[in-house]
């Protein structure tokens, strides 16, 4: 028994001194660092991954973009006031380069006032690399995943209701530019609202977040996510919809339905009066020179 005590207290004393309180500390750091290398190198190969995507998007961006947004994105001002050859990407975010460049807007043949869809020049990994570029200047819009602009997820009931508040928010605030059918029209200025028909969620949820040329900016704090998850919604919707009415005109409204009537409707009554005019009087002047 006093054996077992003095064991136990040449132990106790061991523990007090110094070299146990180091030995334990470095137990504690070996140990702690055993595990992060066994559960976070998905993380440290994600952090070069994105240092290489940042790299290898300026590269892009320097031979692509430089001439006009300038070599670090502040943009390029023209002697005319008010006026730049390319506006300043600080803080625009991933979303707005993933929607220009993605879908072929960038980089544009010349300055202009609108930047047509096109053929996109870049493959899927170089606009994912220039957005990481850019999104690195400033924090800003990141792009979207599926959930953010899907109503896949949802029941059939919910789904109905996304559509019908979407339909209500896009005639509320769209139509003006985009007319109620999504189908696009004239602005000022040499501008236009492009055509909603066939464009991928995606790309309208980035629109709507980013304000592209002439339209507006609707921010989370205008637009929430959902908001403009339920307008991708009821553009999906009236796409799938056929025209019971009959030939829709592009569905641009009462401007080329008003010419159509006209047109061809009056046009057309016109020229069948003017027909039965001429034919009747050639019918007379037969039958006068038969009674002669």
């Amino acid at each position: 028994m006093r054996l077992l005590n003095r064991s136990a207290g040449r132990i106790s004393r061991h523990r007090r001194g110094p070299a146990a309180g180091l030995a334990v500390l470095l137990l504690g750091l070996l140990l702690t660092g055993g595990l992060y290398t066994v559960f976070a190198p998905a993380q440290a190969e994600k952090a070069t991954s994105d240092t290489e995507a940042v790299a290898e998007g300026r590269k892009l961006f320097l031979v692509g973009c430089a001439s006009c947004h300038g070599q670090n994105g502040e943009g390029i001002s023209t002697v005319r006031e008010g006026y730049e050859k390319g506006p300043s990407l600080v803080g625009v975010g991933a979303a707005a380069v993933d929607f220009q460049v993605g879908t072929g807007r960038m980089p544009m043949a010349q300055p202009g006032s609108q930047a047509p869809r096109k053929t996109v020049a870049y493959s899927d990994e170089e606009v994912a690399a220039m957005a990481a570029y850019v999104a690195s200047l400033a924090p800003g819009p990141a792009v979207p995943t599926e959930e953010d602009y899907s109503i896949d997820g949802l029941s059939a009931d919910e789904r109905e209701e996304a559509i019908v508040r979407g339909g209500q928010i896009f005639l509320t605030n769209c139509t003006a530019c985009h007319n109620f059918n999504g189908s696009g029209g004239a602005m000022p200025r040499g501008g236009y609202a492009p055509s909603l028909h066939g464009v991928e969620g995606k790309y309208i949820y980035e629109a709507l977040l980013t304000g592209p040329q002439a339209m507006p900016n609707f921010s989370n704090g205008n637009l929430s996510p959902e908001e403009k998850r339920d307008v991708i919604a009821y553009l999906g919707s009236i796409q799938d919809t056929p025209n019971y009415g009959g030939f829709g005109l592009g569905g641009l409204g009462p401007v080329s339905e008003g010419m159509f009537a006209w047109v061809l409707g009056i046009g057309g009554l016109v020229g069948f009066a003017v027909w039965i005019a001429a034919h009747t009087t050639r019918s007379t002047k037969v039958k006068e020179g038969a009674d002669a």
